[in-house]
Order: structure tokens, then sequence, then C-alpha cells
């Protein structure tokens, strides 16, 4: 049962981006001359993800003519909410019925990272064991995420493979954060609500279940939320050797 479709989340408004994000959605924000958004779909068709789903909301033309032509060899279907930004959780439910049965990615807008020698994806699809696991999340550690500031997300006792999450929860840090991409049962939003929610209840209900697992990233991980982030983000690739 490995994943291979996956929805990239790409309706948000990015305003920690300031003046930029009324210029183009944070997806399309070029790092390096490549927009983040074409970086993923990269790394998607690397690991033989055979179809992907793209929210819309802010800025929907220009991210549909954006994305033309994949949606002309029909790689990518967008999946529209010009009508209603429905947040993580909602965005992924609506987009269900192109998402097949089966588990897939669901990978943030503006995820940005470098794989060692193994794609990340590859290894999250083969690790991702639906009888004890609802949901898998890629980690990055907190000590070595470019562009983070924040206390971190999640603790768990590190294996190589995947190891059961817990959240911070009142600690005042946890060595690991989330790095934007996931591998969930389409059965996890069976009764959720409609509208706008978050994708962090879902994570809830799994870490409550003992069923939320995270496995850490072999190479790089960056968080591009500001305009200094994309420079740094650029350093960091140009430091890689990365194009």
């Amino acid at each position: 049962m490995k994943a291979r479709k996956a929805i990239i989340l790409a309706a948000g408004k990015g305003t920690r981006m300031g003046a930029l994000s009324s210029q183009m959605p944070k997806p399309l924000v070029p790092v390096a001359g490549r927009a983040l958004l074409d970086r993923i779909l990269d790394r998607l068709k690397e690991a033989k993800v055979m179809s992907v789903v793209v929210n819309i909301h802010h800025l929907p033309d220009m991210m549909e003519a954006h994305l033309q032509p994949e949606i002309e060899t029909r790689y990518v279907q967008v999946s529209d909410e010009r009508a209603a930004l429905l947040e993580t959780g909602g965005g992924v439910k609506k987009a269900l019925p192109l998402l097949g049965t089966l588990p897939f990615f669901v990978i943030n807008g503006d995820a940005l990272w470098v794989d060692n020698s193994t794609s990340s994806l590859d290894r999250m699809a083969a690790l991702f064991d639906p009888e004890k696991m609802d949901i898998l999340l890629l980690l990055a550690p907190v000590s070595e995420a470019l562009g983070y500031d924040g206390a971190g997300d999640f603790t768990g006792a590190f294996t190589k493979d995947a190891f059961p999450l817990s959240f911070r929860g009142e600690a005042l840090s946890a060595p690991y954060v989330f790095a934007g991409v996931q591998v969930i049962k389409p059965a996890q939003y069976d009764g959720s609500p409609e509208g706008a929610w978050s994708n962090v209840e879902l994570f809830r209900k799994a870490a409550a279940a003992g069923r939320l697992f995270g496995t850490v990233i072999e190479g790089h991980w960056m968080h591009v939320g500001t305009v200094a982030a994309i420079h740094e983000a650029e350093a960091k690739l140009t430091a890689l050797g990365v194009q």
C-alpha cells in the first residue's frame, strides 16, 4: 500500500511574506530561480508519484496559469477553493475524491528540502505501515532546521526508521519540527467537519491512539517563512551545490 498520489497544499495567503504575498502565491516564490511548487513537483516525480492534486485560493488564476503544462498532461489536478479557504484539513477533505482510497502524501506548498542519497518520499512510502500507523510525518531536528526559530513540535524515542510521536505539550521545547510532508490514510477524514479546519486535529487524534509516527529527514530542511528566509535558503542551496 505505498503512497503513490499526493496533494500539495497551496491555497494559503502566505501573509508572513509581506508585500510579496500580494504579488504571487507563496508556492510560486522563486528560491534560487525555481518556484517552491516546482521543486516539490520535482521530488514527487523522482519518487514516481503517479498524480498530484494542488489546491488553490489565493491568486488562483496565477496558480492555474503556472500549472497549466502539468494540468494538460493530467499529472496535476486542481482542487478549487476560490469560494472559501478551507485550511489544511478542510482542503484535503474537499480533494478526497481525487486522491483515491490508498494512503497518500500531503505536502505543504512551502516545503523545501534536499535529500541526501535517498528520497524522503520513497523512504516514507516504504516505512508507512497501515497496521500500526494512521499518519507518518517527516521531521527535521530543530537544531538543524534552517530559518526555523520555534520551540519544536514533537518528541519521540528516535530510531533510524519510524517512531511514535507525542506533542510537545507544556514542555518548553521539543527536538523535532514537522517538515511539511506526511503520509495519511484517507479514512482519517471520515466524520471530520465541513468547512475550514486544521490537519493538526488529525495529528492529535492519531497521537492519542499511539498511531502518529515520524521519521527524521536524511538531508536538509529549510523553513521558508519570510523574505529573509528565502535568502538563507538560497545560500544553503548554493553551499550544497543544488540548482
